[in-house]
């Protein structure tokens, strides 16, 4: 640092001098420079919010925590699986739970005796859904995939578990299947508790897990026949799809069932952030995963409310940033400012989008080999809570109404106590650096003297990475690793802030998700 010591030049007139003086002048002109505050280009003004409370706010049901995806039906007797399930409930207060393959051979529902006559077993099914609905969920039931000795080839798809997309060899044991499985989930849990389950035909017939020739047809035939097998057991069992890849095929599915007159009580379909702009908008255009699950959701919103049933209920049953295992994405920081931005996009595109997934106790392509390798969960091995976790932990507080705001980093929430709620997000794909922002919040309405709680999730603050890092990222922690790590993703109490008058400064470093709670 330099010190501001007085400088005392002396003109002189002679030309001997005349360069010493300039010399000296310079050095003069330097240090006086170098001594004052730095005002560079690259020192910006605050980022302004401006929230006016007068405004007109809109409902804003918590859609984006009501539903979860998970590892396949089976994963679910496992203790680790039960304990994700609970921790998760807790934070979020989620209501479903959708897996594949609860018809798999490994659940052992269906088997033909010698005479090719079915033998049902919901043995499994039960400890299955007992234990959900024990946790405080509900299943959301995706009927597939095809038994064995029910499938017309035996054509597996590539996860690990092998399951078999082949249509049935006799349909009308498809539908008996159907009937036998709703009537005994009925029987066993009273049509009061299953009348609130979804039940969701197959899963992504577009692509690779369905063999059906040719797809979009035979798929429409196994819905028909599983949708009125349901109604036959009750006409309150509430049935959908087409569950596919992309947001494919919902407006000729309206279009199906309207023409045909089959029932369908909600539409279902899939899409994650770096799907292609070709696959899921028809276009060439290169969209950042920051914003494909959202435009994903306004093109469907669009298709059902320009289609014969325009109140058809919407439910995204999978979505998230990535469909790979990409570290830097599902198990980074990105993550929260990346949940928020789309819970802001996609508000009142959909009734219920399911985050894929709840616990990385999922076995699709494998047994997990280390505890951080871009699985889908919000828990890592033995529970660990990676940011996606916490940003879920923190979004649950906002607000059951929205007040809007002139801003694409913020959520702006009312409770019903009057106290407000607001997500505050630096976000940046994956692969940029960014930059801290610096964010002054103007709130007008607000007098008197208010307390401010900020929470927060970024690089420190309820993450766990630095401390991964610091380890050598052990392939297999030891407990003591393990407790460490589960210490660094705790999240830290809240700052506080008084505020005199309507006015805060907040500070967010890259890939910081901050809520702002005011009482």
């Amino acid at each position: 640092m330099l010190r501001k010591t007085p400088v005392k030049l002396s003109l002189l007139s002679d030309g001997r001098n005349s360069f010493l003086t300039f010399v000296l002048a310079a050095v003069w002109v330097a240090l006086f420079c170098a001594a004052q505050p730095v005002h560079s280009q690259n020192q910006t003004s605050p980022e302004m919010v401006n929230i006016d409370l007068s405004v007109a706010s809109h409902p804003f049901p918590h859609f984006w925590e009501r539903m979860f995806g998970s590892g396949r039906a089976i994963l679910s007797l496992r203790d680790s699986y039960r304990r994700d399930l609970r921790d998760v409930q807790q934070i979020t207060g989620f209501e479903y739970v959708r897996f594949h393959a609860i018809l798999n051979d490994e659940v052992g529902v269906y088997d033909e005796d010698d005479h090719g006559a079915p033998i049902y077993n919901f043995s499994y099914v039960d400890q299955i859904y007992d234990g959900l609905i024990q946790s405080g969920v509900h299943p959301f039931v995706e009927l597939s995939f095809m038994p064995q000795k029910l499938a017309a080839q035996q054509i597996v798809q590539s996860f690990w578990y092998k399951p078999i997309i082949s249509p049935p060899k006799d349909w009308s044991k498809w539908g008996d299947l159907v009937s036998h499985f709703a009537q005994h989930v009925v029987d066993r849990y009273g049509i009061d508790e299953v009348s609130r389950w979804y039940f969701e035909v197959w899963n992504e017939p577009n692509l690779d897990f369905w063999a059906g020739d040719p797809k979009e047809q035979t798929y429409y035939q196994l819905y028909d026949i599983a949708a009125k097998a349901l109604k036959g057991i009750s006409p309150r069992l509430r049935v959908g799809g087409p569950a596919t890849a992309q947001a494919a095929w919902v407006d000729r599915f309206i279009q199906h069932v309207t023409e045909n007159k089959i029932p369908a009580d909600f539409v279902s379909t899939h899409v994650y952030g770096n799907d292609s702009g070709k696959n899921v908008l028809g276009t060439d255009e290169s969209v950042p995963r920051t914003q494909m699950v959202c435009r994903a959701a306004r093109k469907v919103h669009d298709q059902v409310a320009a289609s014969p049933q325009p109140n058809l209920p919407i439910i995204w049953s999978e979505y998230n940033a990535t469909y790979w295992n990409e570290p830097n994405v599902t198990d980074s920081d990105f993550m929260g400012p990346w949940l928020a931005d789309t819970i802001r996009q996609c508000d009142g595109l959909a009734d219920m989008m399911s985050y894929w997934t709840f616990s990385d106790v999922f076995e699709e392509q494998g047994v997990v080999k280390q505890p951080f390798y871009g699985g889908f969960g919000l828990l890592a091995e033995r529970g660990l809570p990676k940011p996606s976790f916490n940003a879920f932990k923190l979004l649950h507080n906002l607000g059951g109404e929205r007040i809007p705001v002139d801003a694409d980093n913020v959520i702006v929430t009312r409770r019903i106590d009057g106290s407000l709620v607001i997500a505050l997000w630096n976000l940046f794909l994956p692969d940029e650096h960014g930059q801290s922002r610096e964010v002054e919040i103007s709130i007008r309405g607000l007098t008197g003297s208010h307390h401010a709680a900020i929470s927060r999730v970024d690089s420190t603050h309820g993450s766990l990475f630095s401390a991964y890092e610091a380890m050598g990222r052990p392939q297999s922690p030891t407990l003591a690793e393990i407790e460490r790590l589960r210490e660094a993703a705790a999240l830290a109490p809240p700052e506080t802030q008084n505020l005199e008058g309507d006015q805060m400064m907040i500070s967010l470093p890259p890939q910081g998700l901050a809520l702002i709670e005011i009482q």
